[in-house]
């Protein structure tokens, strides 16, 4: 039997996977390493769905609102940092719970990061130019012509995913997904994973009501706040920048609320492809009783090879 666990809550966004990290938090005694990356930014919290005040106190949780917009922190500072406290925090328990949807912040902390190919510069600049002149569709047409494999599952509202992707493909010659290694870093604990899934209806239809319940508990003014640092690349998200073009006059905000549920949809989507392609992880509906998710913890923790 393996020593230490690594239980990991994945799914799409609206799905309950903050309510079942807690409540195996509790069950367990231990604590929550988040691996939401809109989370990490204190000053979005209604927008990013941060886990609410009687939810943090539920159970310890660990980077949640503990970076400012201004710092810069990539995947690869994340991978670090994780797992540096994880190893701290196994030191007292034996069980730990890491949850989150952005599925390349998860497989950085249980499969380590992939080695990529050195990028000249001036590609990355020029790259940047096209954004600013020809818009993002036009990267996201640009890479589906380059890696047709990696478009169907990078977040396409995400020009800094997109631009690494398109750098990597046209400096290489390769797609960006060449370069997704099938072998994983070798942990000093075991992974469990846990996926919340439900029929596509249901899931679509609980991120329509989160975004509304968003709307009433206050994002428009959170968002105007931000609006002058809308160019970093924390606020190139789901939620902001839709409202972005809302102040500047460019849409209704009707019609932002409504783009807001359609790339949120489309980003749910977009995990789903990501983490199906785990054949690690354990399905259950969201409605599935605790008590048969923790029936299947336990009995991998006891047969770790299976």
């Amino acid at each position: 039997m393996t020593s230490k666990t690594l239980i990991t809550v994945v799914g799409p966004t609206a799905i309950g996977k903050t309510a079942l990290a807690i409540k195996l938090a509790q069950h367990f005694s231990t604590e929550i390493i988040s691996a939401d990356s809109r989370q990490f930014y204190k000053e979005m919290t209604i927008g990013t769905a941060v886990p609410s005040a009687d939810e943090l106190r539920a159970a310890p949780h660990h980077f949640i609102q503990n970076l400012s917009i201004e710092e810069n922190y990539n995947v690869g500072d994340f991978e670090r940092d994780a797992v540096d406290l994880i190893k701290v925090l196994f030191e007292i328990h034996d069980v730990l719970i890491l949850v989150g949807g952005s599925g390349l912040y998860v497989d950085a902390v249980t499969k380590g990061l992939d080695s990529f190919p050195k990028v000249d510069k001036s590609i990355r600049e020029d790259l940047n130019d096209t954004l600013n002149s020809k818009g993002i569709e036009y990267l996201q047409e640009l890479l589906k012509v380059h890696d047709p494999k990696y478009f169907e599952t990078v977040d396409l509202e995400n020009p800094h995913r997109l631009i690494r992707a398109l750098e990597v493909s046209i400096s290489s010659g390769k797609p960006y997904s060449s370069f997704l290694k099938d072998s994983a870093k070798k942990r000093p604990f075991q992974t469990i994973y846990i996926g919340l899934d439900a029929p596509r209806d249901i899931i679509y239809d609980r991120i329509n009501r989160r975004i509304d319940i968003m709307i009433a508990e206050g994002l428009v003014p959170e968002a105007k706040q931000l609006l002058g640092n809308k160019e970093n690349n924390a606020l190139n998200t789901v939620g902001y920048k839709e409202l972005f073009k809302f102040f500047e006059k460019e849409w209704s905000l009707e019609f932002a609320i409504s783009e807001i549920k359609k790339n949120t949809r489309r980003f749910a989507k977009r995990q789903l492809t990501w983490f199906k392609r785990n054949e690690d992880i354990h399905w259950f509906d969201f409605r599935e009783p605790i008590e048969n998710i923790l029936s299947t913890i336990h009995k991998k923790m006891h047969k770790p090879n299976d």
